[in-house]
């Protein structure tokens, strides 16, 4: 016999899997991501519960006026103001979700399916501006806008970015020239 015909009838074949090691490798590495989940939540709880003292969020007024503008998009949270990784979750604002906004001259009404609407007076907005970032979400430079506003003894800024993203600007300059006006309004 040839040495390559003795090779081949000396091979065994290769050992049967260890079944019962791979299912409990898989059974603790799905126990370990719920784990993980399990305190993701509870964290998430418990941010919600260190903020617990923010006021409720303002309704909509029965009648809020004509529209300056609207805009459909998305909401991608809220944060301290000037601290762009702060997350706020108390009362549902760190709840991302589909967003109407419609500015009046009553304030700004954010209407999210899914998630708690909310309303911010005229009086209690103090800026809109655009940038990339807010808590857990990061966008291209002036990808989103950014509105602030005072809720109680906080201020908050809420980031959206609309399906057209072209809308930021004019959003920006109106929400800023509406600012300035109520301002100048209340300092007489």
């Amino acid at each position: 016999m040839t040495p390559v015909i003795l090779l081949a009838a000396e091979q065994k074949s290769a050992d049967v899997t260890d079944w019962a090691a791979r299912v409990g490798w898989v059974v603790g590495l799905g126990l370990f991501v719920a784990l993980v989940y399990w305190l993701m939540r509870e964290g998430w709880k418990w941010r919600g519960t260190l903020q617990g003292d923010l006021p409720e969020l303002p309704a909509s007024p029965e009648a809020p006026g004509e529209a300056r503008l609207t805009m459909s998009g998305r909401y991608h949270g809220s944060t301290t103001a000037g601290q762009w990784l702060d997350r706020i979750v108390a009362r549902g604002l760190g709840t991302r979700s589909r967003a109407e906004l419609t500015l009046t001259d009553a304030g700004l009404d954010v209407v999210r399916p899914g998630a708690d609407d909310f309303f911010v007076p005229a009086a209690a907005l103090r800026g809109a501006r655009l940038d990339k970032g807010i808590a857990g979400k990061v966008l291209t430079e002036g990808g989103l806008l950014v509105v602030t506003w005072a809720h109680g003894d906080k201020l908050i800024d809420s980031g959206f970015r609309s399906d057209h993203a072209a809308e930021h600007r004019e959003w920006v300059d109106t929400l800023n020239d509406m600012i300035e006006k109520t301002e100048t309004e209340g300092a007489r």
